[in-house]
């Protein structure tokens, strides 16, 4: 399983219309081959910052299966306008001890 984790900033007063358009993609990534799960966490203290983690079977399930499709088109059409500056996003793997 790989973690993807991506710390978002939205543009200043369209948090709301963010969040309604995350809840409308959610379908989109959800439908992916290799998607395990996701979450979209609010920060408490800075207005606007978001944590995006999704969990998928594999890293080709997102940087080629998911970012390579046509659904990640209509992904980014509903949701990359709102971000200022463009995330960075990390992958991850978890560590057995």
């Amino acid at each position: 399983m790989i973690l993807e984790a991506a710390m978002l900033q939205i543009k200043q007063g369209k948090e709301e219309e963010y969040e309604q358009a995350f809840r409308n993609a959610t379908k989109i990534i959800s439908s992916m081959k290799g998607y395990i799960s996701h979450e979209l966490q609010r920060c408490i203290k800075d207005r606007g910052k978001y944590l995006l983690l999704v969990k998928w079977e594999s890293l080709e399930d997102h940087t080629v299966g998911f970012r390579e499709s046509n659904e990640y088109q209509e992904w980014k059409k509903l949701l990359h306008h709102f971000y200022d500056p463009f995330p960075i996003v990390e992958h991850f793997e978890n560590v057995q001890l």
